[in-house]
């Protein structure tokens, strides 16, 4: 080309998640069953969508509205009744013109991200879903700044290293935390989120709350939300329907402003996100619309509850599976729906190897290892991919230095649920002793 095209930091859009696909993709064709443990989509695994909650998708769409275009921020009505939720609970206030919707939280961090000034830099945590710290580190050209999540303490961070981070870097403007935690399964304690808010105010910094998952909660843990603690501090919490009906490919989720005119640089950055809404038009309608539906109708709360205790029990099988296994760390997840499994320092290297039985995909494997620049923990998913057929995701691919990786308590099947936990198992001690 005659002049340059391609983005400096075009090498780090890798979405883990989905680009070990690409790979697993291959190796079924090979021949090898593939069992999906890579992605948080509930209904690909199996679970069933409630049929209460279709038919109020069909009542939606015989509202000829529906098939319309939105208003800018989203259906005013919806946003009114998610405002008016927020409200029923101690904490910010919020109207509907601090309500926006997006088709996604994809959608909404990249815009979160995109339009910040580009010396304005974000504090992620470590391990970190990555549609965060891709953007993040994107949008301002270098790597993200992290603050870690302690394997060895929960995962819970710790507050003085946030702090000592925050005072170190001028350009640091906001904090990220995302509760319940994705990929760790952490629900944060209440005096943490504090913390955070705490540390933003004495710094001058503002908050985002990634609370997707702030429903699925188990093992006695409730989340605590931003809108809460966040007193007159600006703040940012992200919502969706994705993961709670669950409807991922609804790609409806939507952006709460808390005290959007406590100062006037954070005014004008959260109107300049509603400028970007504007040139792109709106959101999808009929996601919108069924929310004040499925959300007052009164089977919804014991259709989540339902879900906790199930993801609470799978939680209590996977802890029970891993945690006496030698060179492996585990904590119980609190909330979502994932598990991770990490390595102590030095128990993973490049002489390891598991037996795989599909010479095609054996062939596979070998050329993808020849490439080389393959994390250890990416070297073991891959050989548990070609000799199971399981798909799990690298912790390197979530921002970490961590060796592990994070798979989903999806499996609705208990028998397969057990095969899989206890294959991994016996599959990642034989690895372990293969060296």
């Amino acid at each position: 080309m005659r002049c340059k095209i391609i983005h400096d930091q075009a090498d780090q859009l890798i979405y883990e998640i989905r680009q070990i696909v690409l790979l697993a993709k291959k190796i079924e064709a090979a021949g090898v069953e593939m069992t999906w443990e890579n992605i948080g989509d509930p209904v690909a695994k199996g679970e069933p969508v409630p049929e209460w909650i279709k038919e109020h998708l069909f009542a939606v769409a015989r509202e000829n509205r529906s098939w319309g275009y939105s208003p800018t921020k989203g259906m005013e009505a919806t946003r009114a009744f998610l405002a008016e939720r927020n409200n029923g609970c101690a904490g910010a206030s919020v109207t509907l013109d601090d309500i926006y919707f997006y088709n996604g939280l994809g959608d909404a961090v990249t815009k979160i991200y995109g339009y910040l000034h580009k010396k304005a830099r974000v504090l992620c945590p470590s391990p970190s879903y990555s549609i965060h710290s891709t953007h993040e580190s994107f949008h301002a050209g270098s790597p993200p700044i992290l603050y870690h999540l302690d394997p060895e303490n929960g995962w819970l961070p710790d507050p003085d290293e946030i702090k000592s981070l925050v005072a170190k870097n001028s350009d640091i403007a906001g904090i990220l935390l995302i509760n319940p935690d994705n990929p760790t399964g952490l629900v944060w304690p209440g005096e943490l989120v504090r913390e955070v808010v705490n540390i933003a105010a004495e710094f001058g910094l503002f908050v985002i709350a990634d609370e997707i998952y702030n429903r699925l909660t188990y093992n006695g843990k409730v989340s605590t939300l931003l809108c809460e603690v966040i007193g007159d501090l600006p703040g940012i919490s992200l919502k969706g329907i994705s993961k709670e009906y669950p409807w991922p490919g609804s790609r409806c989720g939507w952006m709460e402003v808390y005290n959007g005119d406590a100062d006037p640089d954070f005014r004008r950055y959260i109107k300049s996100l509603f400028e970007a809404k504007m040139i792109e038009v709106c959101s999808t309608t009929q996601p919108q619309m069924t929310i004040p539906r499925v959300f007052e109708d009164p089977r919804y709360d014991a259709h989540i509850i339902m879900r906790c205790a199930a993801y609470g029990s799978r939680a209590a099988e996977f802890a029970k599976v891993f945690q006496d296994l030698d060179g492996v760390r585990i904590s119980r997840p609190e909330g979502a729906f994932y598990a991770v499994v990490t390595f102590a320092d030095g128990a993973l290297n490049d002489s390891q190897s598991l037996p795989v039985g599909n010479k095609r995909a054996k062939a596979i494997l070998d050329e993808t290892l020849a490439v080389g620049n393959v994390s250890p923990d990416k070297r073991l998913v891959l050989y548990l991919l070609a000799a199971t057929g399981i798909c799990v995701v690298p912790m390197s691919g979530f921002t970490s230095s961590l060796s592990g990786f994070r798979m989903t308590l999806l499996e609705p099947d208990n028998d397969k649920r057990a095969w899989i936990f206890q294959t991994l198992r016996e599959k990642i001690a034989e690895y372990l002793r293969s060296a």
